[in-house]
């Protein structure tokens, strides 16, 4: 098991569909075995970005997504590119759990929302 599938209570919500890290948060990008770590750091404020039209299906506080999350927002403040930073969403979303189609239709909202 990684650094990132096997830690717990490294984040802690702070209202709404906001969380905040309390740990390190280490993802290999690429492959597990890539060399490159990528590190969402303590202390790091996230959100959940949902549509409330669609937290019926997809509940912005399922621990499944949490992760994913942070890695996708850290990413892009960091200057990553949107649709690298939604490939590593979607590969984070896997090392979860997180099925087929549910990670395709999160894929396909974060790598085209403000789509320029």
């Amino acid at each position: 098991m990684s650094d990132y599938t096997s830690i717990v209570g490294w984040c802690e919500p702070i209202g709404g569909i906001r969380y905040r890290s309390r740990r390190d948060l280490k993802w290999a990008v690429g492959h597990p075995r890539s060399g490159f770590v990528f590190v969402v750091p303590a202390g790091r404020v996230f959100d959940v970005s949902i549509p409330r039209a669609l937290r019926w299906i997809f509940d912005p506080h399922d621990p499944r997504f949490l992760k994913a999350a942070a890695l996708h927002d850290e990413m892009l403040m960091t200057g990553w590119a949107r649709v690298t930073a939604a490939a590593e969403f979607h590969e984070a979303l896997r090392a979860d759990g997180v099925g087929r189609w549910a990670r395709l239709a999160m894929f396909g909202a974060v790598a085209l929302w403000r789509f320029q």
